[in-house]
């Protein structure tokens, strides 16, 4: 939606159109918006043609109310500031299901990890790492993991290697929960990997391609 239909309106709806029909002249709105009358008129007709106002016309004035698919946009607007001001609690990633390399089942199967996760995390995950890529803009907000407070699993050793620490976050999938696990030696990148005691691709009835929505919560 374009801003200026949006802030528009944002100015109906803080006059009270919200749930009540209100009396205005398009010069009035003009004023509201700091813009020509032609403008505001304009304006008032786009979102008209949207479907996102009601508009009974008089001789001066007219009579507008905000219908429910306007209310909706500016839920919809409501949420994403809530979500800006509400990132101490959690993150919200939107991604895609991919497969990975077969890595995952290898390390989640590493007794030195599989103790520290039912220690830590409470549960012991299903074999393997689910892999989400989201999108690429988006991996700015993994910046916000990076200096927060984490389950941390530490690092270990067998006869043959070390095995890096790994931080972990409390998470859901699509309402499932379990964990995002970021290894502490690597970069973060646009995949995430969730762990889980439940083989999700089956419980959740999801594929390569699928799209997924991942909250992940920030340890206080």
């Amino acid at each position: 939606m374009k801003p200026y239909l949006l802030q528009t309106l944002k100015e109906l709806a803080l006059l009270g159109a919200i749930k009540n029909k209100i009396e205005i002249s398009s010069l009035e709105l003009a004023k509201q918006l700091e813009t020509s009358q032609q403008t505001a008129s304009r304006y008032l007709v786009e979102l008209d043609k949207r479907g996102m106002i009601k508009r009974e016309l008089g001789i001066k004035k007219q009579l507008i109310m905000v219908t429910g698919i306007g209310e909706e946009k500016l839920q919809e607007e409501h949420l994403q500031y809530k979500q800006i001001f509400e990132l101490t609690d959690r993150i919200i990633f939107k991604g895609k299901v991919l497969s990975g390399l077969g890595e995952g089942r290898y390390y989640t199967e590493q007794e030195g990890y599989i103790e520290q996760f039912r220690e830590k995390l409470g549960f012991v995950p299903h074999p393997g790492t689910l892999n989400v890529e989201i999108e690429y803009v988006e991996r700015n907000k993994l910046r916000l993991l990076k200096n927060s407070k984490a389950i941390t699993i530490e690092e270990f050793q067998t006869k043959n290697r070390t095995f890096g620490s790994v931080r972990c976050f409390r998470a859901k999938i699509n309402g499932s929960e379990g964990a995002i696990v970021l290894p502490l030696r690597t970069h973060y990148s646009n995949v995430l990997e969730f762990i889980s005691n439940d083989y999700l691709r089956e419980k959740l009835n999801i594929k390569d391609g699928d799209e997924v929505k991942i909250i992940i919560y920030f340890e206080k």
